[in-house]
C-alpha cells in the first residue's frame, strides 16, 4: 500500500500542475488584447519610427479572422485530396509479435507502430475586413480540426517486411493492417489565435512567443468557447488532484504502519 499510496501522490501532484497550467492559459486569454491587422500595421510603424527599425516589433496580442490560402496557392491534402490550407496526416501499423515468455510459453500480442506521420510545411493568411496576417503554426496542430480520413486497411500492405506473412518463427511479427488518418483546416474558416506579432520576415506575422511562458494558441473555436472549457478542465484537474492526495496519503500512511 505504501507504493500505491506514493503514486497516488505523484498523480494528484501531476493533476495540480494541469491545473495551474490550465488556469494560467485562461488568465493569458483574458489579459490579451483582440487587435486587428490595421491597429497592428501602425504600431509596427511607430516602433520603427521610435528607432526599433525593421523587424524589431513585437507584440503578445489575439488575432481573430478567416483562413485563406498562402502565396503557394491552395493545398491538398496528401491523402483524400481534399482542399486546404493546412493538412496533417497519420498513418499507424497494427501488427502482432509471437515470443516466448520466461516459462517458454508462447504469447502473442498486438501492438500499433507510426510508420508515416507528416504535417504540411506551410502557414496561412488569416483575413478580416480585407486585411491580412499571416500564421506560422511552427508544427502545433490547430485545436479542433477536421477529420477528413481515418481508414483501417487489413493485410500486411506494401512495405513486405519480416514476418508479414505469418508467424514463421519463435519471434516474429504479423502486420494485422494500416490505419490511414488525415486532417486538414479548409480555406475560409473562422480561427482565434494568440501568439506573438512581429515583422522579422518584412510583413507582419503572428507565431509561437519567443518567452516560452506565454501560451501559443491555435483554435477554431472562440475565445468565449475556448475560456469555458479551460476552467471546466480546470476544476476537474483540481479536484481530480485534491482526490488522489488525500488517497494517497491514506494508503501511505496505513502502509507506513504495517
Amino acid at each position: 500500500m505504501l507504493w500505491i499510496g506514493i503514486v497516488l501522490l505523484l498523480a494528484g501532484g501531476g493533476c495540480f500542475w494541469m491545473a495551474v497550467r490550465t488556469q494560467r492559459r485562461v488568465h493569458a486569454m483574458m489579459a490579451a488584447e483582440t487587435l486587428a491587422v490595421p491597429e497592428l500595421l501602425e504600431r509596427a510603424r511607430i516602433t520603427a519610427d521610435l528607432g526599433g527599425g525593421p523587424g524589431g516589433f513585437r507584440l503578445v496580442c489575439e488575432v481573430v479572422g478567416e483562413t485563406a490560402p498562402a502565396p503557394v496557392g491552395i493545398l491538398r491534402s496528401e491523402l483524400a485530396g481534399v482542399e486546404c490550407v493546412w493538412h496533417a496526416h497519420r498513418v499507424e501499423r497494427r501488427f502482432e509479435r509471437r515470443e516466448r515468455d520466461d516459462e517458454g510459453r508462447m504469447r502473442t500480442s498486438t501492438h500499433t507502430e507510426t510508420v508515416s506521420e507528416r504535417t504540411s510545411p506551410h502557414g496561412w493568411p488569416l483575413v478580416r475586413d480585407g486585411h491580412s496576417i499571416g500564421v506560422d503554426p511552427g508544427g502545433v496542430r490547430p485545436d479542433p480540426v477536421e477529420q477528413v480520413l481515418d481508414r483501417f486497411e487489413p493485410g500486411a500492405g506494401p512495405s513486405g517486411g519480416v514476418g508479414d506473412s505469418g508467424f514463421l518463427g519463435g519471434h516474429r511479427d504479423r502486420t494485422v493492417g494500416y490505419r490511414h488518418q488525415e486532417w486538414v483546416l479548409r480555406p475560409g474558416v473562422r480561427m482565434y489565435v494568440l501568439g506573438e506579432v512581429d515583422d522579422r520576415d518584412g510583413p507582419l506575422v503572428i507565431r509561437r512567443p519567443q518567452d516560452r511562458a506565454h501560451p501559443f494558441v491555435l483554435s477554431t473555436r472562440t475565445e468565449e468557447e475556448l475560456t469555458t472549457a479551460a476552467r471546466a478542465g480546470q476544476r476537474w484537474w483540481a479536484r481530480g488532484g485534491a482526490a488522489a492526495v488525500l488517497l494517497g496519503l491514506v494508503l501511505a500512511v496505513a502502509g507506513a504502519v504495517t
